[in-house]
């Protein structure tokens, strides 16, 4: 998938939010001019509206938080950051929200500002890193990710249903670098090859794809399962078309089975530290001397 169908993808999964976050922006905009005018004559409520001071507060911290996030998202899409009129075209939110929405994030770490652009701030960063699709599924499948890109030179990604979508939550680039950029975050439609091993393959075995969604490249993707035979990822490897396929599927075959054999045996995870399973919460308390 290229960035420019990655964002065909993600301009029709934000058309709701942006439509939500434009009738927001008016909600509030009327609550601030019409309803300030009519405080005196009607008084009551949240300036003189009728609507009660917390429903009010309620339905504009909505907003907010919509916006904020539409930003984010388009954020994420520009990785080379982004101007103020570029957000505010692409979320369909006034320049001046989108600007005072920017200096709030800026302010919190969320965003960061290199002369008049902007881009994803660390603290989005750090936070992401606790988001964990299964308890221990990234740290299980580090390393036979990277195992199966030496042993193959395949682009490898490890993917979790989301929305109707393969999102990649573990990857190493490969040799189809050049044709598909592999990294956590991309998502891949349900057609692709880790698209139908999420949802269940039609027989055992590996799901194929030989250039049937992209040009030049071939796939191989198996599920990964959790103890109970659940399906909770998918693991697929990516070659340049031309390649014989039967070593790839072997190569992947063994290394979803080393994170599936790795979730079966991984001690639980404790409360607090998501994604480091067995690994004791750090306490943050001063040590009392006697």
């Amino acid at each position: 998938m290229t960035h420019r169908d990655a964002r065909r993808v993600d301009a029709r999964r934000l058309e709701p939010r942006r439509r939500d976050a434009r009738r927001a922006e008016a909600r509030a905009g009327d609550a601030g001019t019409a309803g300030a005018a009519r405080a005196g004559a009607r008084g009551g409520g949240a300036a003189g509206t009728g609507v009660a001071p917390g429903e009010a507060a309620t339905g504009r911290g909505r907003g907010v938080l919509e916006g904020a996030f539409a930003l984010l998202d388009s954020l994420r899409r520009y990785g080379d950051g982004a101007g103020v009129t570029e957000l505010a075209e692409v979320c369909g939110v006034p320049k001046g929200t989108v600007h005072r929405l920017l200096d709030q994030l800026v302010a919190v770490g969320a965003v960061e500002r290199r002369d008049r652009r902007y881009r994803v701030g660390p603290q989005l960063y750090r936070l992401g890193q606790v988001w964990e699709p299964y308890p221990g599924l990234r740290a299980a499948a580090r390393l036979p990710l990277h195992r199966l890109r030496a042993a193959t030179g395949a682009g490898v990604v490890l993917s979790v249903l989301r929305e109707d979508l393969a999102l990649t939550v573990g990857s190493v680039p490969g040799e189809v670098e050049p044709i598909v950029q592999v990294h956590d975050g991309v998502a891949f439609g349900l057609d692709t090859a880790a698209g139908r091993a999420l949802r269940g393959p039609r027989r055992p075995g590996a799901v194929l794809d030989r250039e049937d969604v992209m040009a030049g490249v071939c796939c191989a993707a198996l599920p990964v399962r959790a103890p109970d035979g659940r399906t909770v990822a998918a693991l697929t490897g990516m070659v340049r078309a031309g390649r014989r396929l039967e070593p790839l599927v072997q190569a992947v075959a063994e290394a979803s089975g080393a994170v599936t054999r790795a979730l079966a045996t991984a001690p639980p995870a404790r409360a607090g530290v998501p994604g480091a399973p067995g690994r004791p919460t750090p306490s943050f308390r001063p040590v009392e001397r006697a």
